[in-house]
């Protein structure tokens, strides 16, 4: 988040906010947002006991995303979720609004948004096997299966393609002094903008369906949440983007991927098939990501000036200093032939 929209979220409009939309300015506890303020908020006169009535509170701001993109995140996760896809759904707030805005004082708004809260286990915590691994890529699968009969029911509404510069901050959020990072950024547009746009390769897609934006309910299924950075992208974009966040952490980077990629695609090809030319594609995806996850972390601690005591920051840090010279140096986020997985496809 940009550190000026930070600080212009006051108290009082929180406290304003929490009251036009019918939430209980006593009962809620705040969540960790990397784009905008969410909220785990219980509703006025329901009883604390009833947690299948709190609901998760965002609060964006509109210089990132206009109230009429937010509409079109709305709509889609509706049509997701009436095809049966366990999505998290807005919900109405007390005004009968699904929408709220929210002047900031310096001429922008504050946009508010209800979810239904989904009730399950982190899969990290629950736990990753093969089996949930395919059902990973089912899920993602089915998204990009029914994302190619979408249509958006207001032009207005409909969000972004991947080259519109409210999807690119690489640029605004990094000083002279990254310029190799910005180089190697524009180099990846500039492949990435060659490529076909072709209804079976590309379409609306999530754009950030990592482990951290599902749960896994009761049941065993894999529920999703946080349709923010949805725009319309190459289906291998959003795979990569997946790809790439499981691999934190891990100690053998080459060999996961072999491993979570044949199960996931395994998954994925019972609902979704995709030409196994665009498996080349995915090392370019995830360059992009890392670049501009990169960029925002460099942007949201306001460059190297960090508070070293608290550890978010010192997180920030270490994803810095790791990744610049790694940027610079072009090097792959992983050392994978990704042609070894065109038999899964």
């Amino acid at each position: 988040m940009k550190p000026e929209v930070r600080k212009r979220f006051s108290e009082a409009i929180r406290n304003r906010v929490m009251h036009r939309c019918g939430l209980d300015s006593n009962r809620w506890d705040e969540l960790d947002g990397f784009e905008s303020f969410i909220f785990d908020c219980a509703v006025l006169g329901v009883p604390e006991s009833d947690r299948d009535h709190r609901i998760i509170l965002r609060v964006g701001h509109s210089g990132r995303r206009r109230v009429e993109m937010v509409r079109g995140e709305i709509d889609f996760i509706r049509y997701l979720s009436d095809r049966g896809i366990s999505a998290a759904r807005a919900l109405p707030f007390a005004t009968g609004n699904t929408i709220e805005t929210f002047e900031d004082g310096q001429g922008e708004e504050f946009i508010a948004v209800a979810f239904r809260k989904i009730i399950g286990t982190p899969p990290a915590t629950a736990g990753w096997t093969d089996a949930r691994f395919e059902d990973y890529g089912q899920l993602v699968g089915r998204m990009h299966r029914l994302t190619k009969a979408y249509r958006v029911p207001d032009p207005a509404w409909k969000r972004p393609e991947w080259d519109d510069p409210v999807m690119h901050e690489v640029e605004e959020s990094l000083d002279a002094g990254n310029r190799v990072a910005v180089e190697r950024y524009r180099a990846c547009c500039e492949r990435a903008a060659a490529l076909s746009r072709d209804i079976d390769a590309y379409g609306l897609v999530h754009f950030d369906v990592h482990g951290g934006n599902m749960l896994v309910d009761d049941a065993g299924e894999l529920r999703v949440f946080d349709f923010d950075d949805a725009h319309y992208t190459w289906f291998a974009n959003d795979i990569a983007v997946v790809l790439y966040y499981m691999l934190w952490g891990v100690a053998d980077p080459p060999a996961f991927t072999d491993r979570f990629m044949t199960r996931f695609l395994t998954g994925y090809t019972r609902e979704n098939r995709l030409d196994a030319a665009w498996l080349e594609t995915i090392p370019l995806f995830m360059k992009m990501r890392q670049i501009d996850l990169y960029a925002l972390l460099h942007r949201s601690s306001e460059g190297d000036q960090l508070d070293a005591s608290d550890p978010g920051e010192r997180w920030r840090l270490a994803f810095i200093a790791r990744n610049r010279p790694r940027i610079e140096n072009d090097v792959p986020v992983v050392d994978y032939d990704f042609r070894r997985l065109a038999r899964w496809l």
